[in-house]
């Protein structure tokens, strides 16, 4: 007999996609010089004041993000992510999260990607996405959380 694992209804997923490992040395004229450590205690420090955790996980492969994303539609309230490269390229993670019914999911991007090159211009992830953040730097993530602490509140109302 298997057994379905309970929702932690407390815990924000918040996952990065590719070459976000490199960040604060990776473009900084574009991407800052936060670390990606930075922005995982700024989300943290975020949603302590609305009784919430974050679950921050970083990787440069398409299918762990993919895997990540089925353990959060099981496990987690919500989801905050950064696909960087795989916004405008992945149809597989679009999909993953479209499995994710009713979960709250935030896509954040540090630099304005509308801002950027044509490619850039269109994301994938963005139509299932409660909320699209772009443009606002690490600060996004933040913005974010309180997003997604927002839509948890009304969902328990």
């Amino acid at each position: 007999m298997t057994t379905t694992p309970m929702r932690d209804r407390s815990t924000i997923m918040v996952l990065n996609g590719p070459n976000l490992n490199l960040l604060g040395r990776r473009q900084p004229e574009i991407y800052g010089t936060d670390t990606l450590a930075d922005i995982e205690k700024l989300v943290a420090e975020t949603a302590v004041p609305h009784g919430l955790t974050t679950d921050c996980r970083q990787s440069n492969h398409e299918g762990q993000l993919i895997d990540w994303i089925h353990e959060a539609r099981e496990r987690h309230a919500a989801v905050i992510i950064n696909p960087a490269g795989y916004s405008h390229t992945s149809v597989a993670l679009r999909d993953a999260l479209a499995t994710c019914d009713g979960l709250p999911i935030v896509e954040v991007h540090i630099s304005n990607i509308h801002q950027r090159e044509t490619f850039r211009h269109h994301s994938y992830v963005s139509a299932l996405a409660s909320g699209v953040i772009a443009g606002c730097g690490v600060q996004g993530y933040a913005f974010a959380v309180e997003r997604v602490a927002a839509l948890l509140t009304a969902a328990r109302a």
